[in-house]
């Protein structure tokens, strides 16, 4: 009830605050488990692609931003809870499993997850290579992965800055991907890498990013 409250409320509000131009809704999966594969320039993406996308999109976020303390914190605690956000710990032994698994539970109840493949945000502009826990998800789950590319944002709430500002937003949904000839290979290195990188290329060119580091081995 309070993410439909929320939604209501918030999608309005951020299309005008941040003029947002959304495309490729249709390409999202309206039923079963789907993930949503984003490029990350902003905190705020969190919001910003749950509020766009046609169903509710799950996203896993740094607990301290379920913590914090005055209004701001507040605010944010609550609005990332009714967005389907759950706290992670990133500090913590096998915290990266951990997360892959809560992940995992999401999808096997036919719902959608949202994950940003590169692993952090990107601090130049660049779209950095993937880790393969995209590929070990979408195989494990075996569901579709909607690229995703977001612009803007990193305008919106830069890294490092405390509250947001106007400026126009887009958001791009792109056809959905499956990997027939990946399946049931999720323990597979090299056939995660190749999946991975397939959903990587999909995000490149909606976001047309400048590839960081692609040359080298990513994990």
């Amino acid at each position: 009830m309070l993410y439909l409250v929320v939604r209501f409320l918030l999608r309005p509000l951020f299309h005008v605050m941040l003029r947002m131009h959304v495309t490729g809704r249709e390409n999202v999966p309206t039923t079963g488990p789907v993930i949503l594969a984003s490029n990350h320039l902003s905190f705020i993406d969190s919001m910003v692609i749950p509020l766009s996308a046609p169903r509710r999109v799950h996203y896993l976020a740094k607990a301290e931003y379920f913590t914090g303390t005055g209004v701001g914190g507040w605010l944010t605690r609550t609005l990332f809870t009714a967005l389907g956000a759950m706290p992670v710990e990133r500090q913590t032994h096998r915290a990266a499993q951990e997360a892959l698994d809560t992940a995992l539970r999401v999808l096997r109840r036919g719902e959608g997850f949202g994950i940003y493949p590169e692993g952090t945000r990107s601090r130049d502009g660049q779209l950095a290579r993937g880790k393969t826990g995209v590929a070990w998800l979408a195989l494990t789950a075996d569901c579709p992965v909607v690229p995703v590319a977001v612009h803007g944002t990193d305008r919106v709430q830069p890294v490092d800055s405390r509250w947001p500002r106007p400026h126009k937003v887009s958001v791009t949904f792109g056809e959905p991907l499956t990997f027939p000839e990946q399946r049931g290979m999720a323990g597979n290195g090299r056939a995660r890498r190749v999946v991975t990188d397939r959903i990587m290329e999909a995000i490149a060119e909606l976001s047309g990013q400048e590839k960081a580091g692609w040359g080298q081995p990513a994990a």
